[in-house]
């Protein structure tokens, strides 16, 4: 924890705002509250209490214990006014963008994993050890992924469990300083806090576990972009930033709504030179850590989505083929045992008759789940157990796929 302002690293200035804005919420306040609501040192709060008392722009109402009691003065409520007008921010301090850059070269994931430790961490899910080998060497190089095949195979299920090989944490800012500004980083929906208790860490900090951000076509060009909340003065980090030193899946690749190339375009700088480059609203440019695992993934051709000079800079690509009958019958006693459905012997061979049939030629890893899922609605329609009977099956094989 800094004691000192040339230890934090942020302008004095700033420091004072998060003071007045705090205040002005609180009413009134204590050095110790302060102090756990900005994540900021007794000592530092302590010189900046001395000097707003000084300018007048606080008042002291008395003491608790040892601690001193204040508010603000009327000059300093029009002051924090003023500032609130410009941020409304008043959470935890910020770090300053150098020792954000410092933090996130450090925490560089480093992978020393095995087939038998990869398969430990894909144990819930039937997978070949011709998968299991390439995707282990992919992880440990922590480069990007691009993963493809037909669709309902695992690509997705593939791609999130990546994380397990993970045995570490991170830690990450709840906010980064840039030319004065705030950049909201921590973001408990996608961020896994870790709970310790350590007094030597800086509290502007938040032990969590890597991240892994997943998303799909709701992906447009802005959700890359620092963002701006014009009535709270608060920029949002980006997506990227917020999985750096994670895991960033780009599902559905091809299916957003900005294109393939578009968001290529924007990439190929920071997959090559793992910088990305970000700008103020009024025109500051600056640089940023590009430390994570971008996966893309998509049931569609390679060559239609991206040049081969961008597939170049991609150095791990794994396709995932369609199930076979031994893979195919494995996932459903697994799936059939999760879900306590009674089966007859030959349930397993008969659903891959009835997904084959009507000129389908291929079994997709996702359809015993999904048939399942079926079955369960028509016993709740019919006020039933589910079952697993030839009938049944048929009936939902008769739903689930389309007439060719």
């Amino acid at each position: 924890m800094p004691q000192s302002f040339d230890d934090l690293g942020i302008p004095v200035t700033l420091v004072t705002d998060l003071v007045l804005r705090r205040l002005l919420l609180e009413g009134s306040s204590t050095l110790q509250i302060l102090s756990s609501k900005l994540k900021l040192s007794i000592a530092i709060v302590d010189t900046v209490f001395r000097q707003m008392r000084q300018q007048q722009i606080i008042e002291v109402k008395g003491m608790v214990g040892n601690d001193y009691s204040f508010h603000l003065s009327n000059a300093g409520k029009q002051l924090a006014s003023d500032r609130f007008q410009i941020s409304q921010y008043a959470g935890a301090a910020p770090v300053s963008l150098n020792d954000y850059h410092t933090a996130v070269k450090i925490q560089k994931a480093q992978v020393a994993l095995d087939r038998r430790t990869l398969r430990s961490a894909f144990a819930d899910m039937v997978i070949s050890d011709r998968m299991l080998d390439q995707v282990g060497p992919a992880l440990i190089a922590q480069n990007s992924i691009f993963i493809y095949g037909p669709t309902g195979n695992g690509k997705t299920s593939i791609a999130e469990r990546m994380l397990r090989v993970y045995q570490d944490a991170i830690l990450i800012p709840y906010a980064v300083e840039v030319d004065g500004q705030i950049i909201s980083m921590y973001d408990p929906v996608v961020h896994q806090r870790l709970e310790m208790d350590d007094p030597e860490l800086d509290p502007r900090w938040v032990l969590c576990k890597r991240p892994c951000i997943v998303v799909g076509g709701e992906l447009i060009p802005s959700m890359l972009e620092l963002r701006l909340d014009d009535t709270s003065g608060i920029y949002a980090a980006p997506l990227q930033m917020k999985s750096n030193n994670g895991i960033f899946i780009i599902d559905d690749f091809g299916r957003q709504l900005m294109s393939p190339r578009d968001l290529l375009n924007r990439w190929i700088v920071p997959l090559d030179r793992k910088v990305d480059y970000l700008m103020l609203r009024y025109g500051v440019k600056f640089q940023i850590p590009f430390e994570l695992m971008v996966v893309f993934s998509t049931n569609l051709d390679p060559s239609d989505l991206a040049d081969e000079a961008f597939l170049r800079r991609i150095h791990n690509k794994i396709y995932v083929e369609a199930v076979d009958a031994s893979a195919f019958d494995q996932i459903f006693q697994r799936v059939v045992s999760g879900r306590n459905i009674p089966c007859e012997q030959d349930s397993a061979e008969y659903l891959r008759k009835l997904c084959l049939r009507e000129g389908r030629t291929e079994l997709r890893a996702c359809y015993p789940g999904d048939i399942c899922n079926i079955l369960a609605s028509i016993g709740r329609y019919e006020n039933r157990p589910a079952r697993m009977t030839k009938g049944d099956l048929e009936r939902a094989t008769a739903l689930y796929f389309a007439k060719s």
